[in-house]
């Protein structure tokens, strides 16, 4: 679906833009009203199935098994998504992941305090979120989400189609159709105010806060990330992009790329608004509300001041203040933070396969967070049912 309209208001800054990015600025607005139109067929196929039926062919369809029973919308969806293109590379794609998972908990840090919350940021791209309600009624559970994706994303092997970076990719993918779907017919939604629901721009800007921002974050906080490495990673979210959708024009090769198209979008954004304050204070409030316990109140209060103070460090302190992020005495442990990190790195890459053994510790780490977030309840994944109320 496409809407054919001036810029929405949320494009903002475009006279003093084009004087820096020239007609680029005119070119990227167009996809604030694009879609996907191939997942919201998809969505729209499985709605039109007797109940249940739809996404159980394509759960058995992810798993790549046979589904010749299934209409032609949804074997053709999983069948283009299966498609890699002749530069998709899966060694580099690995390469790619293992960036992160060498990163282990620092990576955790930035994943939550930097990228997630210039997504919370973005007063127009945040309104999915908050009219689905998913952050704000499940904080803990979506952010586990969140982390299980990436986590999958950046496993070995796991956005080769049929593994499960891959499958989790697509049922977000179908989630974002879902959502797109129900606010339009919601009636609550104004196109002229923020274009169209989970546009294709608001997808592109999502991509690169788990790529071109992740590695900027890493940088931040002392882990080194070498050209080529970048590269490798910028590589692997490529890839993923295209997977989840998002249109090849808007999609960066590279870092030098994902860095301009970044600059780009920050100079038409305006400033964070209320909803990015509440968002953002519901994922540093997660922690707090799921404690039961006094001590566990304790001790969700001092992981949110630290959270709060690596987020500052992460963001700057312009946009921390926009936000409501508050200060914190801990900064002065920042500088300390960021030596610790980068010593431990430069001995990794000294010692005999110390890269691997920082892998294989970041590894388990994630997999301790995805256990440890979901606790027992597991990851589904499902289209969600409804909007949050009015």
């Amino acid at each position: 679906m496409t809407i054919v309209t001036d810029y929405p208001k949320r494009y903002v800054n475009v006279a003093s833009a084009r004087a820096r990015f020239g007609d680029r600025v005119d070119r990227l607005g167009t996809f604030l009203g694009k879609g996907d139109d191939a997942a919201d067929r998809v969505v729209a196929t499985i709605a039109a199935l007797p109940k249940d039926l739809g996404w159980n062919l394509f759960e058995r369809g992810l798993r790549g098994e046979p589904i010749a029973e299934a209409p032609a919308e949804l074997r053709n969806f999983l069948e283009d998504a299966a498609d890699a293109p002749a530069w998709v590379d899966w060694a580099t794609c690995d390469r790619g992941g293992s960036v992160l998972m060498r990163a282990g908990v620092i990576g955790g840090m930035v994943l939550g305090a930097r990228s997630l919350v210039l997504g919370y940021a973005a007063p127009a791209g945040n309104k999915p979120l908050v009219f689905s309600g998913r952050l704000k009624e499940q904080a803990s559970r979506r952010l586990n989400e969140t982390a299980r994706f990436v986590q999958a994303v950046s496993r070995p092997g796991g956005m080769r189609p049929f593994a499960d970076g891959w499958q989790i990719t697509l049922k977000v993918r179908l989630i974002h159709a879902q959502v797109r779907a129900m606010i339009l017919a919601s009636g609550r939604w104004s196109s002229e105010e923020w274009g169209l629901p989970v546009n294709q721009h608001d997808m592109a800007a999502t991509t690169l806060l788990f790529s071109a921002a992740m590695i900027d974050g890493l940088r931040t906080l002392g882990v080194r990330v070498d050209h080529y490495e970048a590269e490798d990673y910028m590589h692997l979210w490529r890839w993923t992009g295209r997977v989840i959708g998002v249109d090849a024009d808007v999609l960066p090769a590279s870092e030098a790329e994902a860095n301009r198209l970044v600059d780009l979008i920050a100079a038409t954004t305006a400033d964070p608004d209320q909803d990015s304050r509440d968002l953002t204070r519901a994922l540093f409030d997660a922690g707090k509300t799921a404690a039961r316990t006094p001590d566990q109140v304790r001790e969700a209060a001092r992981r949110t001041a630290f959270a709060e103070t690596i987020c500052r460090e992460l963001i700057g302190d312009d946009l921390a203040d926009k936000l409501g992020v508050p200060r914190s005495p801990l900064r002065h442990a920042i500088p300390v933070i960021r030596q610790i990190v980068a010593n431990a790195g430069r001995v990794t890459r000294v010692i005999p396969f110390g890269a691997e053994r920082a892998a294989a510790a970041g590894t388990r780490y994630w997999d301790r967070v995805v256990e440890r977030g979901m606790e027992g309840v597991g990851y589904q994944f499902p289209l969600p049912k409804g909007l949050a109320a009015a």
